[in-house]
């Protein structure tokens, strides 16, 4: 395989694992909320989230030092891009709502 193309998937497959990492979080934190066991979400989530990450990373890096850069790279891009979208997807806390009736 061409070098270039292997450095792109790296690239690619980063952001494809953080994307699950950090969209799986979201998720978790919005179900795990309205839970009666959060605990058992958050350390769930935790422990799936974390093993898929670090065994994509060890798949993607192939023992070359480039691509797991490369690979965490696109990690990074993911979590800019999830925080992005699922700002513009957050609904008002009672925080907000309790805020507002202050004197």
């Amino acid at each position: 395989m061409n070098e270039t193309l292997s450095l792109v998937l790296a690239l690619v497959a980063g952001v494809l694992l953080g994307a699950i990492f950090f969209g799986g979080l979201w998720w978790t934190v919005s179900r795990g909320l309205s839970s009666k066991r959060p605990a058992l979400w958050f350390f769930g989530s935790l422990l799936l989230r974390t093993s898929i990450a670090l065994a994509g990373f060890y798949f993607v890096s192939g023992s070359h030092w480039e691509r797991l850069l490369l690979c965490l790279l696109g990690f990074v891009i993911a979590r800019l891009i999830v925080t992005r979208l699922t700002r513009a997807v957050e609904k008002p806390t009672y925080l907000t709502q309790e805020a507002s009736h202050a004197p």
